[in-house]
């Protein structure tokens, strides 16, 4: 099993001034991503008992996504609003205070079962303390045990201090095996360095495969044993919302499937091996793409898109 550690909350995604509510979160979207390609994993943290909470933990049970690792409190659900920006992208405004999200503390960290094989978390629940001093003093208790994948998936909006964030990302990368960003917060982490660089400092601090995802231009990554890109398939793009988690998922699933959840397997990935995996994940992000929220492929979905012919010639 992996465990996905941190939020589940309700987008609101602003549309000519209308809002539509989405389930999403970024480990949400990561645990219901996995779910739906068919990989054993279960949510650490908690849902709410309101009305958005029981959508969330209804919308977990049809993804088969294990609850034994979820807990639940009487708070409200966190909310998200999301404005979609002129080129594409999407600012946001979260409201998190004496939510759901925040009402889980270091005391409520449960011993994981001998079947969890990697332990997964980013986003709002290593950004804001609580819940950020529990998802990380987990990651750290489990990185001699299992496979620690951090996805930062930062958000500006909630992170004040980028200096104090950016000591802590560091702090991860001694321990975590592999990390996963996006260009944008590679750039916002260091507005200096070109992202590729970026890449080669994570290396040298320990990780064992550092992926740069980079939108339409595609991804790269880097293990000790090689560097890969890849090309992001064509789509008609409806919106962007949960493709970095549909990615992120598609290469933990990849891993899984090629017996690569362990620090050791991770790390020794060749370039081929790693292009099979980017290319997968690659596939999977691009189909959240063509569709609106945060509604992630089905295995089904994703094998028949890289069976098409256009894609084999």
């Amino acid at each position: 099993m992996i465990v996905v550690a941190g939020e589940a909350l309700i987008d609101l995604i602003e549309d000519d001034g209308v809002l539509h509510s989405h389930m999403g979160g970024g480990p949400f979207n990561t645990a219901v991503a996995l779910g739906r390609l068919g990989v054993p994993v279960g949510f650490l943290g908690r849902l709410s008992s309101d009305g958005f909470g029981q959508l969330l933990a209804a919308r977990f049970a049809e993804s088969g996504v294990d609850d034994c690792y979820t807990l639940v409190s009487a708070a409200p659900t966190p909310l998200a609003l999301v404005h979609q920006t002129a080129d594409g992208d999407h600012t946001f405004s979260f409201y998190l205070a004496e939510t759901a999200y925040a009402d889980l503390t270091v005391a409520d960290l449960p011993e994981l079962a001998e079947d969890v094989v990697a332990v997964s978390a980013g986003t709002l629940g290593l950004a804001t303390d609580p819940p950020r001093a529990a998802i990380e003093t987990l990651l750290e208790r489990e990185s001699q045990r299992r496979l620690i994948v951090v996805d930062p998936n930062i958000r500006p909006a909630v992170m004040a201090d980028g200096d104090a964030y950016r000591r802590r990302f560091e702090h991860w990368a001694g321990f975590a095996h592999v990390i996963k960003l996006s260009d944008a917060d590679a750039l916002w982490l260091y507005p200096s360095e070109r992202p590729e660089t970026v890449v080669d400092a994570l290396l040298e601090r320990g990780v064992r495969l550092a992926v740069l995802t980079l939108g339409a231009d595609g991804a790269l990554a880097k293990t000790a044993a090689g560097r890969v890109e890849v090309e992001s398939p064509t789509v008609d793009v409806v919106d962007t919302v949960g493709a970095g988690d549909a990615f992120g998922a598609g290469l933990l699933r990849w891993l899984w499937a090629n017996d690569g959840l362990d620090p050791d397997s991770v790390g020794a990935i060749d370039r081929d091996a790693l292009t099979a995996g980017l290319g997968f994940a690659a596939a999977v992000g691009a189909l959240q793409c063509a569709r609106s929220g945060a509604t992630p492929p089905t295995l089904a979905e994703v094998e028949a898109f890289l069976d098409r012919p256009e894609i084999d010639g």
